[in-house]
């Protein structure tokens, strides 16, 4: 399928414009996204979500012609990201942690007011509650809100107080991964900030796959990149970032499992730090 059309991006002035002029162009981006909002709907209307056989046909094709073959280099990222912008439409959804929003900022190029799945849940840092306010604000996304069934309280009630130090597998599987599966059945494809170089579980992560575990195709358009190259796409386009990747924490997960990193350490050393573990269980 073509790429659904959608409202044209909006680009916000510079902070040496008036207060009056930015506002303007604050709503201007808050009504094209309602308007992309509406288009996806009639989009969606118009071709129903393709059965789990139709789209591992869809990985195939897809592997076939981004992934290396001989003489053929791997696609680019942002080849990668159009090919599932043509094949996938308005049911293309892209997962942000708010980290840094690069994949964002690539795939809303080209499919302006894209859904940017946010697992929000209720143990992030207000740096990253902060990034994802200035994300609606500074991007041209449509960021969904993905919330576990139970509040932390109920949880805590539930579960015993701090379940994230006494059993964290079963905090990210509650908090994290079911919400997130349960949200993507309303897609056919994902793409992820997934990297190569992060962990040696991501280490051969592909271009696309197809992701048994929660029914939809998903895509890596970033695998082949490396720290450098995120932290170069972001400076070069003014990509929103979360503050705390230049606070000391170069992974940023929830509060109570994140820690700083000293000098030298891995990126994510700081991710559940003390414990065997390096995944919340989305990726793998």
């Amino acid at each position: 399928m073509t790429a659904v059309d959608v409202a044209s991006p909006v680009t916000l002035l510079s902070p040496a414009g008036s207060g009056t002029d930015r506002l303007a162009q604050v709503r201007a981006r808050a009504e094209a996204r309602d308007s992309a909002r509406e288009t996806r709907q009639h989009a969606r209307a118009a071709r129903h979500r393709r059965s789990p056989e139709e789209l591992r046909h869809v990985v195939e094709r897809g592997r076939a012609q981004l992934h290396a073959d001989g003489d053929r280099p791997e696609a680019t990222a942002v080849e990668v990201v159009a090919w599932a912008v043509r094949e996938f439409g308005p049911y293309l959804a892209v997962a942000s942690s708010m980290q840094d929003l690069v994949l964002a900022h690539l795939v809303s190029r080209q499919l302006p007011f894209v859904d940017v799945l946010f697992g929000d849940t209720g143990y992030h840092f207000a740096e990253t509650l902060g990034t994802r306010g200035a994300v609606e604000i500074e991007m041209d996304v449509d960021v969904v809100d993905v919330r576990p069934e139970l509040t932390v309280a109920q949880q805590d009630a539930e579960h015993g107080p701090r379940l994230h130090d006494r059993d964290p597998e079963a905090c990210c599987a509650m908090r994290k991964v079911a919400p997130m599966r349960q949200a993507l059945q309303g897609y056919e494809a994902w793409a992820t900030g997934v990297r190569r170089g992060e962990t040696a579980a991501r280490a051969n992560a592909p271009l696309v796959a197809w992701d048994d575990k929660n029914g939809v195709v998903k895509i890596n358009p970033l695998a082949a990149w490396t720290d450098e190259e995120v932290e170069e796409y972001a400076r070069e386009h003014g990509v929103v970032v979360n503050p705390l990747l230049s606070d000391g924490y170069p992974s940023v997960g929830c509060e109570p499992c994140t820690q700083r990193v000293e000098a030298g350490q891995d990126a994510r050393a700081g991710r559940w730090a003390g414990r065997d573990k390096t995944e919340c269980g989305l990726h793998v």
